[in-house]
């Protein structure tokens, strides 16, 4: 999926993700796009569910925030791992795959006859330009 193939609502709150200095709650994403029409946090979810279908945002469990995809002209689904540091002092979320960490975590569940589905870890603290 390019952003050219996005709907209206979809490429704006993309965006919006794109453009923003960090995470964003589904609420800041609607604060930002009331001048373009956005009325309820359901044009946004129904948006940011498609842009998360098409791997081209992330939703962060532990802070319960969206983030554009680091490298959307890749396919994030393709990887089985998608993993982030989450600096819990600016907020600053570092996207980043790790083929060796994710290898290992296939053979635990393997080991164990575990089917996995999606794999993502949440690293937070102290970035480097904060420590």
């Amino acid at each position: 999926m390019t952003t050219q193939q996005l709907t209206r609502n979809q490429g704006l709150v993309f965006d919006v993700l794109s453009h923003s200095d960090g995470p964003l709650s589904a609420y800041s994403i609607l604060d930002k796009l009331r001048d373009s029409g956005f009325r309820a946090p359901l044009q946004v979810y129904r948006a940011l569910d498609k842009l998360l279908e098409f791997g081209l945002v992330h939703r962060l469990e532990s802070i319960n925030a969206f983030v554009a995809c680091a490298h959307p002209e890749e396919d994030c689904h393709a990887h089985g791992l998608t993993a982030f540091t989450i600096c819990e002092t600016c907020g600053k979320v570092t996207e980043f795959h790790d083929h060796v960490i994710e290898d290992r975590l296939k053979g635990f569940a393997r080991d164990r006859n575990f089917k996995t589905g999606k794999t993502t870890i949440e690293i937070r603290g102290t970035c480097a330009g904060c420590a």
